[in-house]
């Protein structure tokens, strides 16, 4: 991106505070904020006093040590766990809440819930906390695909009802199409 996205402006806040107000305002029973990279300057912006924060010092060996570092964080007594992306500004309080809901519906069944868009899975993904131990054999910047391949048959897609799910912004031109898709005619 060439620049920290997570400060980038949507709907004139940062990314990171929707997607923080999102989870804030659905069913999610706790959220852990994992920052790394800019650190420091996120902390000075964003508004964190709902979030528990934990800082990955970390963080340049791959995406996974920020979830490794948020599951040693969690509650013992949560039952799942969202891992959710800091640049899908788009993703709305009633995405988490319907994927909740299809856990809840789903375990023991399946432990894994992912939201669906035309077929193709997106963000953010529910996982059983059977996972949890799992997460910490992984290595490198691979997230948690590992475990998705490694368990299909726990699967459970979820098609949802809008594209947000599939968009994430990892480029300049991905900002400028979102905003544009998002916000027609309007300066966000």
């Amino acid at each position: 991106m060439g620049r920290t996205k997570q400060l980038l402006k949507w709907e004139g806040k940062t990314m990171l505070q929707r997607v923080l107000e999102s989870l804030c305002n659905s069913g999610v029973g706790e959220v852990i904020l994992v920052l790394g990279h800019e650190a420091d300057r996120i902390l000075e912006v964003v508004d964190t006093r709902k979030a528990k924060v934990v800082i990955n010092k970390i963080y340049r060996e791959g995406m996974i040590t920020s979830i490794q570092q948020g599951l040693m964080n969690l509650n013992d007594k949560v039952e799942a766990f969202f891992i959710v992306l800091a640049d899908q500004p788009a993703v709305g309080p009633e995405v988490f809440d319907r994927l909740i809901g299809e856990f809840k519906r789903a375990v023991p069944q399946k432990n894994i819930v992912l939201p669906c868009f035309g077929g193709r899975r997106g963000h953010p993904a529910l996982f059983g906390t059977k996972y949890r131990n799992e997460a910490f054999r992984i290595k490198g910047d691979v997230g948690f695909r590992q475990i998705l391949q490694e368990h299909p048959e726990d699967i459970l897609g979820v098609e949802m009802d809008t594209d947000s799910v599939l968009k994430d912004i990892d480029t300049p031109d991905d900002y400028r199409k979102q905003l544009k898709s998002n916000f027609p005619g309007k300066d966000p």
